[in-house]
């Protein structure tokens, strides 16, 4: 997009009462954001959700000065406006219908055909945490996949470090413009980052970090992602609120299991006793519910065995795939009535036996 389109996305963003949704129903319905502002207000009001509070909004002379200014410091700082509907933006964020109209970037960021993964957390990072994350990115690093998190204190600083000790892509969502760094400490893997990955934010620069704005921001976490990861959670948190964003967009979740005991596993521990969140001790869970074993390693040819004993979960979800043919993951668990962690547990246990095999993009068929 040229400066001119940017300019009105800039203007649209600050119209009184305008949210990402509306903007998206504005701009499809009058084919531009330029365009936006040169429909007749009777026209506007025929669109669903648009009423009289935000035509008023679109109406204020002062948004056009107000985007000049913000797309001047876009410009003096060498930032990427990338609008939703640029060839650039995040395919996955696309099918999000409250994805940000307009992201910010700064870095080196390469989002094509990447396996992306968001991993989440606490503030207060344990020992626990800690470990796991090293195993974890120690198999991790083979798959190349973009990791992204928030820049806060905790799981989150850490994960960045990690990655870029690993030399893999990450990503931090800020919760603030993108002229500072909040938190100030984390300046110089916010810098670092920018070599290999990058900043992405929704928010103009002089933005503060508002607690409504950790909030906004995790939908950008969780929709940029194939899966998001929370590591360690307390009973309520940011972490739990990405999860059940990642939920709604129907994107997988997976939280590390820990004792009853240990207050930052109680949050983790209800996301899998509730079925929102498959259990995760290691990249093995990782690879098997997201079938990156099977892209990765060459097609095995499975001998099918003549008298396999099944037991009857295994039986349902066999004579299901004999029926229906190939069939994703999610059809599976829910026609078959059963919660993801179990049916993704069934299958593998049918491919042990040899009678069902997993294909590209967590398909799977009977054999």
């Amino acid at each position: 997009m040229n400066n001119q389109d940017i300019l009105y996305y800039l203007a649209i963003q600050s119209a009184e009462g305008i949210g990402d949704i509306n903007a998206k129903k504005l701009i499809a319905h009058c084919g531009s954001a330029k365009a936006v502002f040169h429909e007749k207000s009777k026209n506007l009001e025929k669109i669903p959700g648009i009423g009289s509070y935000i035509i008023k909004g679109l109406k204020d002379t002062s948004i056009i000065g107000k985007a000049e200014k913000e797309l001047e410091f876009i410009n003096n700082n060498n930032i990427q406006a990338t609008t939703f509907l640029d060839k650039d933006y995040s395919e996955k964020l696309k099918h999000c219908v409250d994805g940000p109209i307009l992201l910010f970037q700064k870095g080196n960021i390469d989002l094509k055909e990447k396996k992306i993964i968001s991993i989440v957390g606490t503030r207060m990072i344990t020992n626990y945490g800690k470990s796991f994350l090293e195993e974890f990115f120690l198999e991790l690093k083979k798959y190349d996949p973009i990791i992204i998190s928030g820049l806060a204190y905790g799981i989150d600083i850490f994960t960045h470090q990690l990655a870029l000790k690993s030399n893999l892509q990450t990503i931090a969502i800020l919760a603030h413009g993108l002229d500072n760094i909040y938190p100030k400490k984390h300046k110089t893997e916010a810098i670092q980052m920018q070599k290999n990955g990058g900043l992405i934010t929704e928010f103009w620069s002089n933005t503060n970090p508002d607690r409504e704005n950790f909030v906004k921001r995790n939908r950008i976490v969780a929709g940029l992602s194939e899966a998001t990861i929370v590591v360690e959670s307390a009973s309520k948190g940011g972490s739990l609120i990405t999860a059940d964003i990642a939920n709604s967009y129907n994107r997988d979740v997976f939280a590390v299991p820990g004792r009853t005991s240990d207050k930052y596993s109680k949050g983790c521990n209800q996301l899998i006793k509730s079925n929102k969140a498959a259990m995760i001790t290691s990249v093995k869970d990782l690879e098997y519910i997201l079938n990156w074993e099977t892209e990765k390693s060459s097609a095995k040819v499975i001998q099918k065995k003549l008298f396999v004993d099944l037991n009857e979960h295994e039986k349902s979800i066999y004579e299901y795939l004999l029926k229906g043919g190939k069939q994703n993951l999610d059809s599976i668990a829910l026609d078959c009535k059963y919660p993801i962690y179990k049916t993704a547990t069934v299958l593998l246990n049918l491919e042990l036996k040899g009678v069902a095999k997993p294909l590209p993009g967590k398909m799977f068929e009977a054999i």
